[in-house]
């Protein structure tokens, strides 16, 4: 059993993502080498209000790409041959090789999901630089991976998670940190 308590509703969700796209602006000389990449599966939703908040103050549309990073992961240790999920691996509109790429997700919490996505990235391309942007921070990094652009920073305890809503998916915004009972 899980208690759930929401901490940031839909106007403080939409208010962090419009501060990273101010500082995605502020921290590049234009938009025009910009590639935005969303995780699987939150990500991808973020890093498309992501680039139409950027086209709405720029008025420049700074493309998105989705990456599946399920075969990258560190602790998928055998692959069921029987039992393959479906994985689509990267489906980028342009070429990576010499842009800036901003990877998106919803949350960091030690680090692997962004080694992974590093690693599916590098497969499809040479970027000029890589930056990252996440909804929340949590803490407890065991990689050493930090953002350059975060949303809100919400310090956890180890028996937390944090779960993030998008209204694509879920029907409403909203981040809730569930604390696990047992």
């Amino acid at each position: 059993m899980a208690q759930s308590k929401q901490v940031v509703d839909e106007v403080t969700m939409k208010r962090a993502l419009t501060r990273i796209s101010y500082e995605i602006i502020e921290q590049n000389k234009g938009l025009n080498d910009l590639v935005l990449v969303g995780i699987k599966t939150r990500g991808i939703y973020l890093a498309h209000r992501i680039a139409k908040r950027l086209e709405q103050l720029e008025g420049l549309q700074v493309p998105v790409g989705e990456l599946d990073i399920q075969f990258y992961r560190d602790d998928v240790h055998k692959i069921d041959h029987d039992h393959q999920p479906d994985v689509e691996g990267a489906q980028l509109p342009v070429n990576i090789t010499g842009k800036h790429v901003i990877l998106v997700d919803d949350v960091i919490f030690t680090g692997r999901t962004i080694r992974a996505a590093l690693d599916a990235l590098m497969d499809e391309g040479r970027p000029r630089k890589i930056s990252l942007a996440v909804l929340v921070d949590r803490g407890h990094r065991e990689l050493p991976i930090r953002p350059d652009f975060v949303g809100k920073n919400i310090p956890t305890s180890l028996d937390e998670q944090i779960q993030v809503q998008v209204s694509e998916l879920d029907g409403k915004d909203g981040i809730s940190i569930e604390r696990m009972e047992g």
